[in-house]
C-alpha cells in the first residue's frame, strides 16, 4: 500500500515553472551589449555550450526530489486479523454417477450437474470471510476432501478437481451427514452448518438419512438440503466401443420428501434447483441466512522513503554546483 503522508507539499511544484521563466528572462537580458555579432555568427557552439542545459536540469530535478521528499512517500504492509470464530460450515457434494446428467447450462453451453455445482460453490466460498469451511464428497461412500479450514484457496483447488463417480455410483446421504458431523466436532463453534447437495435417492451407506438427521439435531447442527437436477428424463453421455460417444435419456428421481424432513428436523431449509440460475439464488440465500459479524483488527505499518529522495537530491544539487563552477562556469 503506497501513499504520501503530506501530499499538500506538492503545491510547491508550481515554483518550478516560475524559476524556469525567471532564468530564461535573465538569459535574454545579457549584462553588456556588443555593436555587431556578424563576425561570430558563423561559429558553431562548443560541446560545453551545447550541453549547458545539464546544470539547470540537475538543479530542477533536485528541487523536484526535495518537494516529493517533503510529501513523505511511504510504503505500507496491511495486516488484517480475524478475531471472531465465524461459522463452521461443511459442504457435502454428491459426486455419484447421476451427476453426469447434461441438464444444466452455463453461458449458453450445456454442462453436467457437477460442473454447474462447482461454479456456483466456488462463488459462494469466495463471498465468505472468517468462516471455517470443510468439503465432503459422497457417492456409494462418503469421504472428507478438506477438513475445516479458512484456507479457501485449498478448498477451491480440491473442488475444481472433483470427479464424477470418484466415490462410487450410488448415493449415501446418511453417511455424508455422518462424516460432516465428525468434521464439525473437530473444531467447536457456536454455529455449525451443513449444506448437502444431491440429485438422487439415498440407496447406500451404513447410516440412514433419518438417523443422521436426528444426530445433527441433537448436536445443534443446521442442515440445508439442495435437490439438484431436472425432473423426469435427463440426457446422459455414453461412450460405446462400437457406436462411439452418444447420449441416452434416463429417468432421474430426487427424494424430496427425505431432504425436506432432514432440513425440518435440524432447523434448516430445503431448496430445489433445476437450472444454474436457481442454484445461484439458493447459495446466495444461504449466504444471507448464515452471516456472522466478523470483527477484524486492521492496521498498516509504513516505511518512510523520503531519506532516499533527500540523498538523491543532495547528490544532484552538489553535482550541479560543481559543474556550474568548473566546466560550465559562466563569465561574467
Amino acid at each position: 500500500m503506497f501513499r504520501f503522508a503530506s501530499p499538500e507539499y506538492f503545491i510547491c511544484l508550481v515554483l518550478i515553472p516560475v524559476l524556469v521563466v525567471i532564468r530564461r528572462r535573465r538569459l535574454f537580458h545579457p549584462p553588456f551589449m556588443v555593436p555587431r555579432v556578424d563576425t561570430v555568427a558563423g561559429i558553431s557552439p562548443s560541446p560545453v555550450l551545447a550541453t549547458s542545459w545539464i546544470v539547470p536540469f540537475l538543479k530542477y530535478t533536485a528541487l523536484v526530489l526535495l518537494i516529493v521528499a517533503m510529501a513523505r512517500p511511504q510504503w505500507g504492509t496491511r495486516r488484517v486479523n480475524v478475531i471472531t470464530e465465524g461459522v463452521n460450515m461443511v459442504l457435502a457434494v454428491d459426486v455419484s454417477g447421476s451427476m453426469a446428467a447434461l441438464d444444466f447450462r452455463r453461458e449458453g453451453k450445456i454442462i453436467n450437474r457437477l460442473e454447474a455445482v462447482k461454479g456456483v460453490v466456488r462463488d459462494f466460498i469466495l463471498k465468505r470471510s472468517g468462516d471455517r469451511i470443510g468439503l465432503v464428497v459422497f457417492g456409494t461412500y462418503a469421504f472428507t476432501q478438506v477438513p475445516l479450514t479458512r484456507d479457501y484457496n485449498t478448498i477451491l483447488f480440491v473442488l475444481d478437481r472433483l470427479k464424477i463417480g470418484s466415490a462410487g455410483d450410488s448415493t449415501a446421504i446418511g453417511d455424508a451427514i455422518g462424516i460432516s458431523l465428525k468434521r464439525l466436532r473437530d473444531i467447536p463453534s457456536k454455529s455449525n452448518v451443513i449444506i448437502l447437495l444431491t440429485d438422487g435417492q439415498s440407496n447406500a451407506g451404513e447410516i440412514s438419512p433419518e438417523t443422521a438427521a436426528e444426530l445433527a439435531a441433537k448436536q445443534g447442527v443446521k442442515i440445508y438440503t439442495i435437490g439438484v437436477g431436472s425432473r423426469g428424463l435427463a440426457p446422459f453421455p455414453v461412450n460405446d466401443p462400437v457406436f462411439g460417444r452418444h447420449y441416452v435419456y434416463r429417468q432421474v428421481n430426487i427424494d424430496e420428501k427425505t431432504l425436506k424432513e432432514i432440513a425440518a428436523k435440524t432447523g434448516g431449509r430445503y431448496f430445489r434447483a433445476d437450472n444454474t440460475d436457481s442454484l445461484k439464488k439458493i447459495y446466495k440465500e444461504i449466504d444471507s441466512l448464515e452471516k456472522t459479524r466478523v470483527k477484524v483488527k486492521d492496521y498498516t505499518r509504513y516505511k518512510e522513503y523520503y531519506p532516499y529522495l533527500l540523498v538523491a537530491a543532495f547528490i544532484l544539487l552538489l553535482l550541479g554546483i560543481v559543474l556550474e563552477n568548473t566546466r560550465y562556469l559562466r563569465v561574467p
